[in-house]
């Protein structure tokens, strides 16, 4: 599990809903958050709400958002120290996550789906997210794992077939 800040973005623009006590809400605000607030939030989540793409929290609620788990658990929505959306400096994550800022996990099979980009990108845009987000990775490696850390790349878009990639051509790897 791991997040990597794209230099292009996804291409896809991403709803923030901030979970904060009053003093940091003008924060995320500034930072371009669409929804910020507390009590009133998670009492429209406990209904059912779920118009957003991202949670950010400040630590001190987290006790307070603990209650609709069930809800943002299973979702992936749920905020995590780990992925950088549990911070007390909530403006700063906005505005990493606005810019495009990926979290993405590793599935039980050792592989990594995610996206980095669209197909209107250029060459060079897709190209320098697919290196950054390979770099993040590599950087990721645990120390214990010996010999080729990556053993195949493919990319492809939606409802195509994947395209191999030699990964021994990608610099920093």
């Amino acid at each position: 599990r791991g997040t990597a800040a794209l230099p292009h973005g996804t291409g896809k623009t991403k709803r923030v809903l901030v979970l904060t006590s009053a003093d940091k809400e003008e924060d995320a605000k500034k930072a371009g958050a669409d929804f910020v607030g507390l009590e009133e939030f998670v009492q429209k989540i406990e209904q059912g709400w779920t118009d957003f793409d991202v949670v950010i929290a400040s630590p001190n609620v987290m006790a307070k958002i603990a209650k609709i788990g069930k809800i943002l658990g299973p979702r992936n929505l749920m905020p995590n120290p780990k992925s950088g959306t549990v911070t007390p400096e909530v403006g700063k994550a906005v505005e990493e996550v606005k810019k495009g800022k990926i979290a993405f996990k590793v599935d039980k099979f050792g592989i990594v789906h995610t996206s980095v980009g669209r197909v209107s990108f250029s060459a060079q845009q897709i190209n320098e997210n697919a290196e950054t987000l390979l770099q993040v990775l590599a950087k990721m490696k645990p120390a214990s794992a010996k010999g080729i850390y990556f053993k195949g790349i493919s990319m492809a878009s939606t409802m195509s077939p994947g395209i191999g990639v030699d990964y021994k051509t990608v610099e920093g790897l």
